[in-house]
């Protein structure tokens, strides 16, 4: 609500609230708890006598017990405003005189826009939801109920999970995480792939005679590739073609006809190398450091005591 002066705007959720459920919302003046003191203490009391020392187990426990109480205890006590009257009684007195509840409820979905970064998860309330890969780097909606998640691009619901109550938990869809691991082996391959028939172009018709024969063709590209990175790139293309006239397009064939260039050559047989990881990650950027930050530390070591 927005108050200038005499001028009261309310929240437009509010009065489609009360257009729904037909009452008129009424203001109270600021600082005037006493106009709204019955709401007040209707809030304690539900604080003291229901939330006092009670224990649940989760949200459904919690509401299961919450009805109960409010059809036991809570019916069962005096009517503020009529003493000699039950809460119970007075709400039978009252209904005949109140509008019929509409049959479809109120829609209270917790809706707020959530931005996709480079990893396909979402986060809302401290969690991480997972969406489809396909959506990174993009804006969508979430809509929120006490037991939900679902995670829309417009009227397409992209993710529906359960609610999580806990801090920094990862709730994950199987299918999700299914299809990106699929798509990085994918992405993987064809980054092999075009790596090969760069180097060795004779790969294109060995990988189109393998696929013919029913072979995998990720498992045929990993090992020509660690037979490009053993023997290079003009040996590999000389051995495939010599395995492509022999009929045999696997990558043992290759192997085999490398070895016997090697022996015709009298060539040393090819070592590799593994580089560890800080040299093969020579090339990573780094964030250089103002220089003059270590004068601090120059200035701090001076002013020690002896």
């Amino acid at each position: 609500m927005e108050r200038q002066g005499d001028a009261i705007r309310f929240h437009p959720t509010l009065l489609a609230f009360a257009g729904h459920y037909r009452f008129e919302p009424r203001p109270v003046a600021p600082a005037r708890g006493n106009e709204k003191g019955r709401v007040e203490r209707a809030i304690r009391y539900v604080r003291e006598s229901f939330f006092a020392a009670r224990t649940f187990e989760n949200l459904d426990d919690l509401n299961t017990q919450a009805v109960q109480w409010c059809n036991g205890l809570a019916a069962d006590r005096l009517c503020p405003a009529a003493r000699e009257l039950r809460v119970r009684d007075a709400f039978l007195q009252e209904q005949p005189r109140l509008l019929p509840l509409p049959e479809n409820p109120f829609i209270t979905d917790e809706v707020l826009p959530v931005k996709i970064g480079k990893t396909p998860y979402a986060r809302f309330d401290l969690n991480d939801y997972s969406v489809p890969h396909t959506y990174v780097l993009r804006t969508l909606t979430i809509r929120a109920t006490p037991t939900r998640v679902r995670i829309v691009d417009g009227t397409a619901v992209l993710a529906d999970h359960p609610r999580s109550y806990d801090r920094g938990a990862q709730v994950e869809d199987p299918a999700h995480i299914e299809a990106l691991v699929g798509e990085k082996r994918h992405a993987r391959e064809h980054r092999g792939a075009n790596r090969l028939t760069l180097s060795a172009p004779a790969t294109t018709e060995l990988l189109l005679r393998a696929a013919a024969n029913g072979a995998n063709l990720g498992s045929v590209t990993l090992g020509l590739l660690r037979l490009l990175d053993r023997y290079g790139a003009s040996e590999l293309q000389a051995a495939i073609l010599d395995t492509l006239e022999s009929g045999a397009p696997h990558p043992h064939s290759v192997r085999l006809a490398l070895e016997r260039r090697r022996e015709t050559n009298n060539a040393p047989p090819p070592i590799e190398i593994r580089l560890p990881d800080h040299v093969r990650e020579k090339d990573t950027v780094v964030q250089p450091h103002r220089l003059d930050r270590y004068d601090t530390l120059t200035e701090a070591s001076d002013n020690d005591p002896l």
